[in-house]
């Protein structure tokens, strides 16, 4: 035994002087809960072809949402006639664009919350048992419920699914993804009315929501068994009801008084002032709750800061402007261009279809570059010079589709850029409540887009026309070419705005680096 070890032997069976004994007595003795502690363990990778397969599913369940914005559209005149209610028809679209606007940020919060898996099943459920309900309905008032509730649905796809992409895809290559989304969401949208139009007229109304079943039992087949390697970042916790029964309300109110505004009411009239401050109050005590609740629904915080507010509107700022131009350029065709109604759908296509394009580019160079938001400010600059163009000149067919698509393919752009930075700003366990934020305040511009050109055009046109997606026939409304001219000008110069506005928005922003996948971090995977 050397000298050490009889050191070790000898202090092994000394007693603790006193000072120390009590000094160690006073130590807490808890054990430290670690539960929200991230796991030591690394993910199991996902394959090229299970990323493949997760991507589709989701376009497939993305495809849902998108198609039953504008399906119902060309069916209504039909629907109309067989419950012999004409004057209800506008509540069958307006019901579904109410609860998805209302829920988008439950459903993003409630997937950081209790995972993806369960609100993606929650989302697709309200949306299939919404579509059966459509189609058994048996009168207006059960048509307009069961749309409300195919609404919950589908306002839950948007945000989840978005959140389930960030889970999957590092920020870095996410934004060519978004791109593909956004590809979904046009086609959806462009072939809603004309498949909705071939059901009503060849089969029967109730087949527009009878489809919807194969397709989200596909979407559920192809997704649900992949979900279990997708990576868990979710965190359980107390649900703040209040809050987010505080942020529906005004959010229902607040599109409501967008939705009758100048059509149903005057502007100024004692019931839209009631209902919009109706709006404003709920919106002050949702925020003086969420500044008092221990854990807020929609944590304010989340909202502030160097990236969020600026990608929040640059984003809010693009949608608006392509929703308010879409709804109202139909009526520019067939008035200035004596375009039919089906001439003038197919003129939308370059606006719709050119957009991705741009998003393409996007979510391509964000994978390459280091200041990649470079593209999206070049993109949005690009498209405010195309608006000023189209405010300031008069042009032919053939020159005001090109100007259209080339203001489109710098307002794509905007999208994959303003997602991507939104997400990569916050936290992995508030991913899908930014994204689910981001889908609400993008949804309430858009219908204050809407609402915004429709009166512009009825302040400069000054005749009683119908406006904001309401059906006009060519030559149901005389109105000279140039008058619509001059009145669009105001349209174009308003569009014209939003895009400067998005520009300065993501020259504003912090440009954060984009983590590859090299760098990702380490998570906890599903059972």
């Amino acid at each position: 035994m050397n000298k050490f070890d009889r050191q070790s032997s000898s202090a092994d069976i000394q007693a603790l002087p006193d000072d120390i004994a009590e000094e160690l007595s006073r130590l807490p003795s808890e054990v430290i809960s670690v539960d929200d502690a991230p796991s030591v363990a690394p993910p199991v990778p996902l394959s090229q072809d299970e990323v493949r397969t997760i991507v589709i599913s989701l376009m497939v369940t993305m495809f849902l949402a998108a198609l039953d914005q504008t399906i119902v559209a060309t069916a209504l005149p039909t629907i109309g006639r067989q419950f012999q209610d004409v004057s209800s028809l506008s509540w069958v679209i307006t019901a579904y664009l109410l609860a998805s606007t209302a829920v988008a940020p439950v459903f993003g919060t409630l997937s950081d919350i209790y995972g993806r898996k369960a609100m993606i099943i929650t989302s697709l459920s309200l949306f299939v048992a919404g579509s059966v309900l459509c189609a058994i309905a048996p009168n207006m008032p059960m048509l307009i419920l069961a749309r409300g509730l195919q609404g919950l649905g589908g306002g839950g796809i948007m945000p989840v699914v978005q959140t389930v992409i960030s889970d999957v895809v590092s920020p870095r290559e996410r934004g060519q993804y978004q791109a593909y989304f956004s590809s979904v969401w046009m086609v959806g949208g462009i072939l809603g009315p004309v498949i909705g139009g071939v059901f009503a007229e060849h089969l029967h109304w109730s087949m527009i929501f009878w489809i919807n079943l194969p397709l989200a039992a596909a979407a559920i087949a192809l997704l649900l068994p992949r979900m279990k390697k997708i990576p868990v970042f979710h965190r359980k916790r107390k649900v703040d009801w209040l809050g987010g029964v505080l942020l529906m309300a005004s959010a229902v109110v607040f599109m409501l008084v967008l939705t009758w505004g100048g059509t149903r009411y005057a502007w100024l009239s004692p019931a839209v002032l009631a209902m919009l401050g109706g709006a404003v109050a709920l919106v002050v005590t949702f925020v003086w709750h969420a500044r008092r609740a221990d854990e807020p629904f929609l944590p304010l915080p989340l909202l502030g800061g160097t990236v969020a507010p600026f990608a929040l509107t640059a984003g809010g700022c693009g949608l608006g402007a392509i929703t308010g131009l879409t709804v109202q350029l139909p009526l520019y065709y067939e008035q200035v261009y004596h375009l039919t109604a089906s001439e003038a759908g197919l003129a939308l296509i370059p606006l719709a279809a050119v957009s991705t394009c741009g998003a393409a580019i996007a979510g391509r160079t964000m994978a390459r570059a280091k200041h990649y938001k470079r593209v999206a400010i070049i993109g949005t600059s690009w498209a405010a010079l195309c608006g000023l163009g189209l405010t300031l000149t008069t042009l032919p067919l053939w020159g005001l589709l090109t100007l259209m698509a080339a203001f489109a393919l710098g307002l794509g752009t905007t999208f994959p850029v303003c997602v991507v930075s939104l997400q990569n700003s916050v936290a992995r366990p508030q991913v899908g409540t930014i994204t689910g934020a981001m889908n609400f305040f993008r949804s309430l511009m858009s219908s204050f887009t809407v609402a915004a050109f429709a009166a512009i055009l009825l302040i400069a046109l000054g005749t009683d026309v119908p406006l904001a997606g309401e059906h006009h026939a060519a030559g149901s409304v005389a109105i000279p070419a140039d008058e619509m001219r001059h009145a669009f000008r105001y349209v174009f110069g308003a569009a014209t705005a939003l895009m400067t506005i998005a520009a300065l928005c993501l020259i504003a922003m912090e440009e954060r680096p984009l983590a590859g996948p090299a760098t990702a971090q380490p998570v906890e995977m599903a059972e």
